[in-house]
């Protein structure tokens, strides 16, 4: 875990959360997209941002593979890579926060103890754990970017439920099953969910 930098102070923003949320006509939160790979998380989360998009709320995805483009480009696929890799984008998550943005995130952050941490950094009204449940055989046999064929030849290490753990959510706030359901249907049940909990309203 890297250490606080030294000879920094914290700056208050003159425009407050509360002021950007009111702007913007709804509450800001953390959607946190758990899966396997293949189980539909960033389908979903594009999905989910095209719809609330349509009803003028603001939101933003933050996508496993794009934040390792850049901000993560550095890290590999090891378990302590993988640990600050989650570090890192759950910071960034509480940014957009702060924005009073709905931030939705696909990673498959595979262990709990790297989502409670991202759930301890804010409120916890603020963070939405949305466990995408899909049975492994269900995404290998979609293996939509090849990589479950490349791991189980050896050209990936440290794979996500073949030779790497995956330790499903224990209390989720959400639970969609994408073997099951389509991407509209677990579109729904997240919007409803925002409904309920009043963190969004649809003109």
């Amino acid at each position: 875990m890297p250490s606080i930098s030294t000879n920094v102070q914290w700056q208050q923003t003159q425009v407050s959360r509360q002021d950007r949320e009111q702007q913007n006509g709804h509450r800001a939160c953390i959607l946190w997209l758990t899966g396997f790979s293949g189980a539909g998380k960033s389908t979903l989360a594009q999905a989910l941002d095209q719809f609330l998009f349509q009803y003028s709320i603001r939101s933003f995805v933050l996508d496993g593979d794009n934040v390792r483009h850049g901000l993560c480009g550095d890290l590999g696929f090891s378990n302590n890579d993988r640990v600050e890799n989650i570090r890192r984008v759950g910071e960034v998550a509480k940014l957009f926060l702060d924005a009073g943005v709905i931030v939705i995130t696909a990673f498959i952050s595979p262990f709990r103890q790297d989502r409670a941490r991202v759930r301890n950094l804010v409120a916890d009204e603020d963070f939405i754990e949305v466990f995408c449940s899909c049975p492994l055989d269900v995404c290998e046999s979609r293996d939509v970017k090849g990589l479950y064929k490349k791991a189980r030849l050896g050209a990936i290490a440290n794979f996500t439920g073949l030779t790497s753990p995956y330790e499903e959510p224990e209390a989720p706030e959400i639970v969609v099953n994408t073997s099951e359901q389509s991407i509209d249907e677990c579109v729904g049940v997240i919007v409803d969910y925002l409904l309920r909990g009043g963190y969004i309203r649809l003109a």
